[in-house]
């Protein structure tokens, strides 16, 4: 009974995930301790791998479509899973409360950042290190247009995904909403390919971080199994949906929402 119930709640969990571009682990890691009372630790766990499994779809279908930079994206994945690693070992040291009140924040940021207007910022010049390592990029548009773009501030992008490894880990979450946001806001990518390139990254940092829980334990079958498979189902469902329905007032009303489990997170933390 409880693995239908799990299964159901993650269904709903991806499909609203896949609606607003955030993935269903930052919705289901509340859900599951804050009504099925299910320890954080086995959360979190439950939904690294389900974000591994929803990422692999997507993933092959950007690359497809050449919106991923690889190169970029490999690049990259030195500073997240590196932030993965020390993640895990900071996970094993903080207590509950701890990981309640980092994930209600991380909420509040969230929400923030879903009312956030985002312009395209295209550079002319890149930075030393993506020139040296031929990190630019181009993709098409649906009219065949090619988009040719430059990368900016490596470095920083650089610190930035580690920092995004670091909350995968300890949330349990693919954290691609700081992956988006550094690569269009401080590389300057295009939006299209910093979220095609961001959700490459997703699953191989999600992998690094379920892999060591898996190690130590903490990935429960009779959760982490109902928790991924709804997931992926209620993904695609989600994403087939985002053609039809309005998107800016289905995130105006999740922000409302997002805000609320956030200090339900923060209150549990506290208390």
């Amino acid at each position: 009974m409880l693995e239908l119930l799990l299964l159901t709640t993650a269904v709903a969990a991806g499909f609203l995930g896949a609606l607003l571009g955030l993935g269903g682990g930052i919705i289901v890691v509340p859900v599951l301790t804050l009504f099925y009372h299910v320890n954080i630790r086995y959360a979190i766990a439950a939904s690294l791998i389900s974000v591994v499994a929803t990422s692999s779809g997507a993933a092959a279908s950007y690359l497809k479509d050449s919106l991923t930079n690889l190169r970029l994206a490999v690049f990259l994945e030195v500073g997240t899973v590196s932030g993965a690693v020390l993640g895990f070992v900071l996970a094993s040291y903080l207590q509950a409360k701890a990981l309640f009140l980092l994930f209600g924040l991380f909420l509040l940021f969230s929400g923030a950042m879903m009312l956030r207007k985002r312009l395209e910022q295209l550079s002319e010049t890149s930075h030393p290190w993506a020139e040296a390592l031929k990190l630019s990029g181009s993709y098409p548009e649906r009219d065949g247009q090619i988009i040719n773009y430059k990368v900016q501030n490596v470095p920083l992008g650089l610190f930035a995904m580690f920092c995004a490894g670091i909350l995968s880990a300890l949330l349990g979450i693919g954290s691609g909403i700081f992956k988006v946001l550094a690569m269009d806001g401080a590389m300057k990518i295009p939006i299209k390919a910093s979220s095609a390139t961001s959700n490459f990254m997703i699953g191989v940092t999600a992998a690094a971080s379920a892999g060591a829980y898996l190690l130590r334990g903490d990935v429960i079958p009779q959760i982490a199994a109902p928790v991924a498979l709804g997931i992926i189902v209620g993904s695609f469902l989600g994403a087939k949906a985002m053609v039809r329905l309005p998107a800016l007032r289905i995130r105006q009303v999740f922000v409302v929402v997002i805000v609320i489990v956030s200090l339900q997170m923060i209150y549990k933390g506290l208390s």
